[in-house]
């Protein structure tokens, strides 16, 4: 009965998500775009299947990779063993980073390196920054201090790599906190938190994303500077017409067993480790580990669902969409983009999973609904200057460096723990949907007007990934302004009060 109320909640907000883009994609399609009929069926299936798989994993996650990662995170705070805190860090980040469906993607378009080295490096800056990230939260080392020289190394590197790899360096860390690594990753930092006594402990617990963001950067660029990458030209495949409902569910059931392939893949790393661990360690109780079995199996189930309806019924309407609306009237593209930006974040599994995560940490403080709307309007900016950035042809470079000046400057004036959510928010924005979605639209744009995908298109998921980092700051900001006012408004008519004139009151 518990899981069918569960199941039904979860149901209403993948519905609320998912409907708001198929709603503009649907209008687009009526008044502006003439969208061939097969194409628009295929969206339209997806979109269901996004409905399913999202209400199916955010479910699963709630019920198993959350409270794993708070055990592990718990015990290796308890070990008081140094090297047993960086050494399971390590290899958690390493083998969570390898089963990041989005990095696997990522790998197959990027040229000049092989797949196999380009998802290594990445995992190991994962792991790497993984570490530090909990040396930070147990030496209590100051999160912007680590963000500066994080971010000043990793401009600094920028100068000695191709342009056409910078966007890809960039989008690398975005796609490296995705559906799987964010829930466990921030589940870790709750449990190290949980066993602190101190009252920044909660805050602390936040960042783990953000710093994990920053390690297949530098991971990518220190390979560009290896392999010396040049422009390659970049075949997109054809997209897929059906002709009657039949060919339409042969292309869904055709690409299924690939997905439940490479989930089971992604999957299987963190299940070994896992046993290992309630084996040797854990050794939990049948009923928690009953809870935790069948979580696992409705996040697997509603990864290989989300996946196969983003990937074969999203990304060819996106894909035609952006190609068929700059074709027509390139101006239209921006404000097209930022419509599609506010509402297609909201459909991001791993953004529920934060900010549910945030409200719940800060005892409500910071209000999931408020979380959501920052993240949706700095997603939207961030689609409107990508497109920009599409139709101009400049490098992202121009926009990077001011915009994560500006975060970094921003996070002085905001409490620690805002900064910290923010930057986790940026990497969380940047998933699965992104990569389905606007990332085809952006090279479908891109392909109408002439553009170069690799310098171009590439670097959507960066973008991504930057403006909320400014938008909930100073959505902090705002809500610190207010605070102020509230409490001088509240000291002044407590003064006046109490300096009133006797004569001055009626009595009664």
């Amino acid at each position: 009965m518990r899981t069918k109320v569960a199941l039904s909640a979860k149901f209403k907000e993948a519905f609320k998500s998912v409907i708001p883009i198929v709603a503009i994609v649907m209008l687009l399609s009526a008044l502006y775009v003439p969208v061939p009929a097969g194409i628009m069926l295929t969206f339209l299936c997806g979109g269901m299947l996004l409905i399913v798989g999202m209400m199916l994993f955010t479910l699963g996650a709630e019920m198993s990779v959350t409270p794993m990662g708070e055990y592990v995170g718990s015990y290796m705070t308890r070990t008081k063993k140094l090297i047993a805190v960086l050494g399971l860090s390590f290899v958690l980040g390493f083998i969570i980073t390898i089963s990041e469906p989005d990095l696997q993607v990522l790998a197959s378009l990027v040229p000049s390196i092989p797949s196999r080295t380009l998802v290594l490096a990445v995992a190991l800056g994962v792991g790497i920054f993984l570490m530090l990230a909990l040396l930070r939260m147990l030496f209590r080392i100051p999160f912007i201090y680590m963000l500066i020289i994080s971010y000043a190394v990793v401009f600094a590197l920028t100068y000695f790599v191709p342009d056409s790899f910078i966007s890809v360096a960039f989008d690398s860390g975005g796609v490296t906190t995705g559906p799987m690594t964010v829930p466990f990753i921030m589940a870790m930092g709750l449990g190290v938190a949980a066993i602190r006594s101190d009252e920044n402990a909660s805050d602390d617990s936040f960042g783990l994303v953000a710093l994990c963001s920053v390690g297949p950067v530098l991971a990518v660029l220190i390979l560009g500077m290896i392999y010396h990458p040049e422009e390659a030209d970049i075949e997109l495949g054809a997209i897929a017409e059906v002709s009657d409902t039949m060919e339409l569910f042969k292309n869904f059931l055709f690409e299924f067993p690939t997905y439940l392939k490479e989930m089971a893949v992604s999957l299987s790393p963190i299940l070994i480790f896992m046993l290992l661990f309630q084996i040797f360690v854990l050794r939990l109780k049948a009923k928690r580990l009953e809870r935790i079995v069948i979580g696992i199996v409705y996040t697997y189930a509603g990864l290989v669902i989300f996946m196969t309806g983003a990937n074969v019924g999203f990304m060819p309407a996106g894909r035609y969409l952006g190609g068929m609306i700059a074709e027509g009237s390139s101006v239209m593209i921006v404000p097209v983009a930022m419509i599609m930006g506010y509402f297609i974040v909201k459909a991001e599994p791993a953004v529920y999973v934060l900010n549910n995560q945030v409200e719940r940490m800060t005892d409500g403080g910071v209000k999931a609904k408020s979380m959501g709307l920052a993240l949706s309007i700095g997603v939207a900016v961030s689609l409107g200057l990508s497109m920009i950035m599409v139709l101009k042809g400049f490098s992202i470079l121009y926009y990077l460096i001011p915009g994560y000046a500006l975060a970094l400057g921003i996070s002085f004036f905001v409490p620690k723990m805002y900064t910290a959510i923010a930057f986790d928010s940026g990497g969380v924005a940047s998933g699965p949907m992104t990569a389905a979605f606007l990332v085809p639209f952006a090279q479908g744009a891109c392909i109408a007007v002439g553009g170069n995908i690799e310098t171009d298109a590439f670097g959507i998921v960066a973008m991504v990934a930057l403006t909320p980092l400014i938008t909930i700051q100073l959505m902090a900001l705002y809500s610190e302004y207010k605070e102020r006012a509230r409490a001088i408004s509240e000291a002044n008519s407590l003064f006046e009060f109490e300096h009133m004139d006797e004569d001055a009151i009626i009595p009664l």
